[in-house]
């Protein structure tokens, strides 16, 4: 409330949400299940419930188990933002122009899934909609499988290396500073998926460490 980011603010869940038409959940992974248990007995029926984060089938899940009926969910996951965490890393621009996955189930109404891509496009955010077992498949691979890689390089390097580090390690690696709880948590929930991306980038490395003789140069070109 000091820096201006919000209007109002609590820390009892019931009256945060006891008349909201819309109730985002941001917290990590790992507290999404926790946080729709804490909230589900004060939701008024017709609300919309969705979310942030990074995974998506495990919250979908949990939200059938836990909200009660005549409450929709509806699953996002904003592509936006950065490895800052924190108020103090907030751009009024965040969203702009930025692509937000919706991830709603067979059964969820088209007007809650309407409202919800709504809200997002009202901040500015393009949207395209997902089943959340596709959405965690392809996420493993462009989003999750980047940050792994990028704190394996980070892990690896001695330190005399580094200090021979140019921009290309600092590009290729920022993403490695992002929050380590965060994180730890979106690969615990999508591991599967994630094991199945790191073995085919294994199986890229195996191929390419295969082309490093003179009679494969073209292949290696390639």
């Amino acid at each position: 409330m000091q820096v201006g980011a919000i209007d109002r603010g609590t820390g009892d869940l019931k009256s945060a949400v006891t008349e909201a038409d819309l109730v985002i959940l941001c917290t990590p992974v790992g507290l999404l299940a926790e946080m729709l248990r804490g909230i589900s007995g004060f939701l008024r029926p017709g609300a919309i419930v969705t979310d942030v984060g990074s995974t998506k089938a495990s919250v979908a899940s949990a939200a059938i188990e836990m909200l009660p009926d005549g409450v929709e969910f509806v699953g996002s996951h904003p592509m936006a933002g950065s490895e800052k965490r924190g108020v103090e890393f907030a751009r009024a621009d965040l969203f702009r122009n930025s692509l937000c996955i919706v991830t709603p189930s067979d059964s969820t109404p088209s007007t809650a899934v309407e409202d919800v891509e709504g809200f997002w496009r009202m901040l500015g955010m393009h949207t395209c909609r997902m089943t959340p077992a596709d959405h965690d498949r392809a996420l493993a691979e462009v989003s999750h499988l980047p940050h792994a890689l990028a704190a394996a390089l980070v892990t690896m390097q001695s330190p005399e290396a580094m200090k021979l580090a140019g921009k290309g390690f600092l590009d290729t690696t920022r993403i490695a500073g992002g929050d380590g709880g965060l994180w730890r948590d979106i690969f615990l929930d999508n591991a599967p998926n994630l094991k199945n991306a790191i073995a085919k980038i294994r199986g890229q490395l195996d191929a390419l460490e295969k082309m490093m003789e003179p009679g494969k140069a073209e292949d290696l070109r390639s």
